[in-house]
């Protein structure tokens, strides 16, 4: 990897003087404007606040942020070559509140052709956190042969958790032009327009039954505790701080204000929301990180997998599974089915609203809440903008989980000015797309209750390094899967053995982007299965791919290990999903 640096002067404080006016010679867009962001602790290094720039996402923040429509300009953002042709310097503003904070450093790392992580440009430039424009000439430093795209910014901290406001700027080269931007007005909260874009989150009230018994509990000063499962926007992603301002925490606030006695203290909270992850994951791990192994009974659980189920295998049986898996708990809980929605109106509503429709599901859409006036002008009744809304393509920001927390507010306050369905939801009848994943059970390192016979072989260390996630309320972090399995180099090639007895088997194992980890060829009663290759996307976090799915209970013999020309890589099997 090359890195550079910028080199402080003995005679000045100053790491980089920037032109007095660039703003006024240079044509120029924002690519994060006054955005909030936090430190969050890191595997390696300083705690940082990481903006992905690769797979097309930079083109999309111009646009997002920028206010860039010019195609010529966006084909020039796919690549290196592109990005220096068009941009000249950038210019990047931080502010914290802290007048002792000291500097941040902002970081550009280039992906490489050769080595993804490794051989690509690693710029490191220490910015004053005082408001100061730091402006930064490309043409300043040397740049690497193997630079293939821009991939990342990153914010460097020197301890975790503190905040600051940023502002990231691409100066152009002078044959470049793009329209000046101007910053969109306040959202107006509470105003009758936003109201009413509020009211149409609500896709169905659903049968009311178990979500006013809920209510009803808490009002009685009774133990209430509601559950938030679901990937990278229910962990917080884009709430700065993570833990306070995510819509998971804002709408158990609100409920707690609406329901709970004296200061709310009847009404407990439970986050399991983990980035990247699809309710293929969420089923297996929902007795673990919702009922907390038997200790925890949830009153009212929100289910968030909307725009994460792209990649779900079975296209829905997989969230039909966990809706009943939790559905058909002893203590009978409400189930709430929450579509988030993603910075180019996508989300696959369409197809899991019918399961919600099925099983007469209290069902909010934040889509559709907020898709329609995207489009508008102010004139034409728009509350708030894109730019307002995501913090990038996929996660909201401050006001955009507000938004979502305002939206399950609403449900709850038409559910208590309700009258009480008099039935409970039928959920013994046939599936309306599938049900058979819904008694999966995990099983890992710790968890054996069925006495599945494991030969570690190789696999016998533990991996710590892991994909971390913010649970509950809580502002540290906590390691997915860590009853792990781990092969590497240094502890041999015997494969991994599995004997169990059952319907159903899923492999949880680890995606990295290190180079270190390779392929794993899957074997199942003898026949190769399928190769997992923990490069696929390419970020640390938890992979679940099916292995066998039959009607009929009956024991397998499963193996692992590493595929051709991989014997020197690692590989880690963070655990399994079992039917019986």
């Amino acid at each position: 990897m090359t890195e550079s640096r910028l080199i402080k002067n003995d005679d000045s404080n100053d790491v980089f003087k920037a032109p007095k006016d660039p703003a006024a010679k240079r044509d120029s867009f924002f690519v994060m404007f006054e955005k909030v962001i936090e430190a969050t602790p890191r595997n390696e290094g300083k705690p940082s606040q990481e903006i992905y720039l690769d797979a097309e996402r930079l083109k999309s923040i111009a646009k997002l942020v920028g206010g860039v429509s010019d195609e010529q300009i966006l084909t020039l953002l796919d690549d290196c070559k592109g990005f220096h042709k068009l941009v000249h310097s950038i210019g990047i503003v931080i502010k914290t509140g802290n007048e002792n904070a000291g500097k941040i450093n902002f970081v550009l790392h280039n992906y490489g052709k050769r080595k993804k992580y490794e051989t690509g440009t690693l710029l490191r430039i220490a910015c004053p956190t005082d408001g100061t424009e730091m402006v930064v000439e490309l043409g300043d430093f040397q740049w690497s042969q193997d630079d293939d795209v821009p991939g990342k910014f990153a914010f460097e901290f020197d301890h975790p958790g503190e905040l600051a406001t940023v502002s990231v700027k691409f100066y152009l080269h002078d044959a470049y032009k793009v329209p000046e931007i101007s910053p969109e007005p306040p959202i107006a909260f509470g105003s009758k327009g936003y109201q009413a874009m509020i009211r149409k989150s609500l896709l169905s009230k659903g049968n009311n039954q178990r979500l006013k018994a809920a209510i009803e509990k808490a009002e009685r000063g009774e133990d209430v505790t509601i559950a938030y499962i679901g990937g990278s926007i229910t962990q917080g992603a884009g709430a700065k701080p993570i833990h306070t301002q995510c819509y998971a925490y804002q709408s158990y606030l609100k409920f707690r204000e609406m329901f709970g006695k004296g200061e709310g203290e009847n009404i407990h909270f439970v986050k399991a929301g983990v980035g990247g992850t699809p309710s293929e994951l969420g089923m297996i791990r929902y007795d673990r990180d919702i009922l907390r192994n038997g200790t925890v009974e949830p009153d009212i659980v929100i289910v968030e997998f909307a725009v994460n189920d792209a990649g779900d295998e079975t296209n829905g049986i997989c969230y039909e599974s966990l809706c009943l898996k939790i559905l058909t708990s002893e203590n009978k809980p409400a189930v709430i089915l929450l579509f988030s929605v993603f910075e180019n109106d996508w989300n696959l509503q369409d197809r899991l609203s019918p399961i919600g429709r099925h099983y007469d599901l209290p069902m909010v859409s934040v889509k559709d809440a907020v898709a329609e006036q995207f489009r508008l002008t102010k004139e034409e009744g728009n509350i708030i903008t894109k730019r307002q809304f995501f913090y990038d393509i996929y996660h909201p920001t401050n006001d955009g989980h507000s938004i979502m927390a305002d939206c399950l507010s609403y449900l709850f306050l038409e559910t208590k000015n309700s009258s009480r369905d008099i039935n409970d939801i039928v959920i013994d009848k046939s599936p309306v797309i599938g049900n058979s994943f819904k008694d999966v059970q995990l099983l890992d390192r710790k968890d054996n209750i069925i006495d599945a016979r494991i030969k570690f072989g190789s696999f016998s260390e533990t991996d710590d390094d892991l994909q971390m996630v913010e649970m509950d309320a809580n502002p540290f972090v906590t390691p997915q899967f860590p009853n792990n399995w781990m092969r590497t180099a240094a502890t041999g090639n015997e494969s991994f053995q599995l004997t169990i007895n059952s319907k159903s088997l899923i492999l949880v194992f680890k995606d990295s982007g290190n180079s270190e980890f390779g392929t794993a060829d899957i074997y199942v009663d003898g026949q190769h299965i399928k190769t997992a290759d923990p490069h696929e996307v390419n970020w640390t976090h938890c992979n679940a791919v099916i292995l066998y799915q039959e009607n009929v209970r009956r024991e397998h013999q499963v193996e692992i290990k590493m595929a051709p020309k991989n014997e020197d890589k690692c590989f880690t099997i963070l655990g399994f999903g079992y039917t019986l």
